[in-house]
């Protein structure tokens, strides 16, 4: 694995390094020496996957409040995704900033999300799944999140919203 880091402090984008041979592929997503060597998280409480169906559906921006903050690796395994991550650490000198990646099932990228950061996606094609490692349990009551188009953060997704569920449309401003 390759772990290049981002301008937002923590934020890496990692480069699977399959080998491939006659029946297809192999590469490995995770390993905790090398996690650990990078200062990453090596501890996941809980794996999650995603289904959505339409192209231009947005899910996000989500993250989980303190005390329970968690850190997520993010793996597209059907479809092709426009990712992004915002931090919302308050003493970060990149608060309010973004990066955005594109993910896909056939490109060999996934992502580590540090705590402290808004994650959300869109859909560029149907039917996206991705898969989540989460360093914390889910906990309702912590869940959070920012408004996919607030004026401030100046995110350009690149489709037509097609689906945005009534959660995230009122979801607050990252100010508010």
């Amino acid at each position: 694995m390759k772990f290049i880091p981002s301008h937002l402090q923590g934020l890496r984008l990692i480069e699977l390094e399959p080998r491939d041979d006659a029946r297809g592929s192999f590469a490995r997503t995770y390993c905790e020496r090398e996690f650990e060597a990078q200062g990453l998280n090596t501890r996941w409480a809980q794996c999650n996957s995603t289904l959505t169906r339409r192209r231009g559906s947005i899910r996000g921006l989500h993250y989980q409040a303190e005390p329970r903050s968690e850190s997520k690796l993010i793996r597209c395994v059907a479809g092709r995704v426009f990712d992004v991550v915002v931090d919302i650490r308050k003493d970060s000198p990149t608060y309010g900033q973004h990066a955005a990646f594109e993910l896909s099932s056939a490109g060999a990228r996934q992502l580590y999300v540090p705590a402290g950061f808004a994650h959300g996606f869109q859909c560029l094609e149907d039917n996206c799944e991705l898969f989540y490692q989460m360093s914390e349990f889910y906990h309702p009551d912590l869940a959070r999140g920012v408004r996919w188009n607030d004026p401030a953060l100046r995110i350009q997704w690149p489709l037509e919203v097609t689906d945005l569920s009534d959660r995230d449309r009122d979801l607050p401003l990252l100010g508010a």
